[in-house]
């Protein structure tokens, strides 16, 4: 009643993982969507970069409010955007897409911290150990040995990626089927505006050649698929990556990949984000031994 000036009348649904989300049919008719999560920071200016891109005509569920205090957490509201299909008609749409995010974006200064990283995204942290936090858990992934090879990727790409550096920009780095749904060839919705970060282009780019899905919504791309994604980006995008990028852009793909492997062995699931020769064939394309 007080953020949106109607009280609800039916929860249309309720997911979530690091955050709870749930769908909310207002008495005035609108549908629309809270998430509630810890407080933090970033999560105002994630809030001011999604209320931008919908400004900007990106699509994007329309901010209803900012990060307002409920309890000890914070909660945030938006129009409720359903429908669409998992994966889009046209392969390269989500590069297209993607590098019209990146284009549209405000600049770094133009809103404030979106620090610290996702876990899966902080390569860069200055946390003790190879590995950072997971959110919301209290596992330590550098408490839990091996497997070697994945310590391994880990530790190149990150040192791969520190080897360089370019101009920070803002984008989304979990670019997974999940948060996305498409008309065809033409991208209905973005979701999870919490995972907004800032990075080089490379590295974002990176991150989102690697974990995107063309075939399958529960299968990673593959070493030719995100070839085919860091194309179409540079195509869309009108420049061709330097070789330095390009290799970081690599690096960014198996530093993600391997964070998540890492935690699916350390609570004890199968590893499914990447797979030892897979991580050395993208080694090898970051310039990596």
């Amino acid at each position: 009643m007080e953020q949106l000036g109607s009280p609800p009348v039916g929860e249309i649904f309720r997911s979530g993982h690091l955050s709870a989300v749930i769908g909310l049919r207002l008495a005035d008719g609108r549908e629309v969507v809270v998430k509630v999560r810890p407080g933090s920071p970033r999560v105002a200016a994630c809030v001011e970069v999604q209320r931008r891109m919908f400004q900007a005509g990106y699509p994007c569920p329309q901010p209803l409010t900012g990060a307002e205090p409920f309890g000890d957490d914070v909660a945030t509201a938006e129009v409720y955007v359903p429908d669409g299909d998992a994966l889009p008609s046209e392969d390269n749409a989500s590069a297209e897409a993607f590098a019209r995010l990146i284009k549209l974006a405000p600049r770094p200064f133009e809103v404030s911290t979106l620090d610290p990283p996702p876990s899966w995204a902080a390569w860069d942290h200055n946390e003790d150990g190879l590995w950072s936090r997971p959110e919301g858990s209290s596992v330590n992934l550098n408490e839990v040995d091996g497997p070697k090879w994945i310590d391994d990727a880990g530790r190149l790409a990150r040192d791969r990626l520190r080897a360089g550096q370019s101009e920070a920009v803002i984008g989304h780095c979990d670019w997974l089927a999940g948060n996305l749904r498409w008309n065809g060839d033409a991208l209905l919705v973005v979701h999870d505006w919490d995972s907004m970060t800032v990075d080089s282009e490379a590295v974002l780019v990176g991150f989102a050649a690697a974990l995107y899905s063309s075939v399958d919504v529960d299968q990673l791309a593959t070493v030719e698929e995100t070839e085919r994604f860091l194309d179409a980006y540079c195509h869309a995008r009108g420049r061709k990556f330097t070789d330095d990028e390009l290799q970081r852009a690599w690096a960014a793909g198996v530093w993600t990949r391997a964070y998540d492997a890492k935690h699916q062995h350390t609570v004890g699931q199968p590893i499914a984000s990447l797979s030892e020769s897979e991580a050395r064939e993208r080694l090898r394309r970051s310039g990596t031994a």
